[in-house]
């Protein structure tokens, strides 16, 4: 078996069966990690991708970790079987230990590999992976008091991963707001955000500097209203709760009108096996649609502008 695998798909809590009908060539599945004989596919419901992984032959704790150390410094364990021993392994390595992000974070540049033992004296290793993160969770320091709810942590996720965040003097649209936690994540990164919902926003939000809301169906907001006010929007942002054919619908209007060049929308899905409309949406053209470690049964669509970056 261990000659045969070619790539490696970690998935997330309770969402193997959606992750499994993405991948073919499988060839065990041990606990979270789905082993492959395929090259690698940027798998819609994986939380991690193990894209090269390689077998070592190893004769000891010691002998594991400088195997390991000798191909790169930083390494994630992910632990199915042989606990204490895989737990020896890891504290032999000098790998740097993950500290808890404070947002806005930014991106490590160093690689962060993953590893298992498949048996005693086998480990499957991967230096590339698609997750910057340990497993793909991320860690952030929660803020207890001001955000209303623990939605605020997917937007964190999300930007971070985009490597970029609203600026100031930015206009932002969050559509589907109530009761504010992205909201409250874009007015602390400065920006001026109008928020959309049938259900106000929290109250303290509403206070907030530089956030307004409106009551009203998220779906009649068309860019022709800004257009008329000669306005751009510089960020569009969706958690709003719809059948994914409507938001893919209402999404393609905005793209289209060129009046918004960044979008980070939640696909909220009813059956994980929706991979003919989330196809339809990793089709449009500069997108790319993940499962977010905050991301429960639904996937994240980013369509981002990055000309303007230095």
């Amino acid at each position: 078996m261990t000659a045969e695998i070619q790539s490696a798909y970690l998935a997330p809590e309770g969402l193997n069966e959606p992750l499994l009908k993405e991948i073919e060539g499988v060839i065990a599945v041990q606990d979270r990690l789905i082993l492959s004989s395929q090259p690698f596919i940027n798998a819609y419901w994986a939380q991690n991708i193990w894209k090269n992984p390689k077998i070592i032959p190893i004769d000891s704790i010691n002998d594991a970790a400088k195997k390991l150390e000798s191909n790169q410094r930083n390494w994630c364990l992910y632990s199915f079987k042989l606990h204490r021993r895989a737990k020896l392994i890891e504290e032999k390595l000098n790998s740097r230990k993950p500290k808890l992000l404070t947002f806005p974070a930014s991106l490590s540049g160093d690689p962060l590999g993953s590893w298992c033992l498949l048996d005693e004296n086998t480990i499957l290793a991967s230096a590339d992976c698609t997750s910057p993160f340990p497993n793909g969770k991320p860690s952030f320091i929660e803020d207890k008091n001001g955000p209303p709810n623990r939605a605020y942590l997917k937007l964190y996720e999300a930007l971070t991963l985009a490597e970029k965040t609203p600026k100031t003097r930015e206009f932002c649209i969050d559509i589907g707001g109530s009761p504010g936690g992205w909201a409250w994540v874009i007015q602390k990164c400065g920006a001026e955000v109008l928020s959309i919902d049938r259900s106000p926003l929290d109250e303290k939000i509403s206070k907030l500097k530089g956030v307004s809301f409106k009551k009203r169906d998220a779906f009649s907001l068309l860019p022709e209203e800004f257009e008329k006010e000669g306005r751009s929007v510089d960020w569009f942002f969706s958690d709003v709760i719809c059948y994914p054919e409507k938001l893919y619908d209402w999404l393609l209007v905005w793209i289209n009108s060129g009046i918004c060049k960044n979008f980070i929308c939640t696909i909220k899905l009813k059956s994980e096996s929706r991979q003919d409309i989330i196809k339809k949406f990793s089709a449009i053209p500069n997108s790319k649609v993940v499962h977010l470690f905050h991301n429960k049964n639904e996937l994240t669509y980013f369509n981002l502008d990055h000309t303007q970056e230095k």
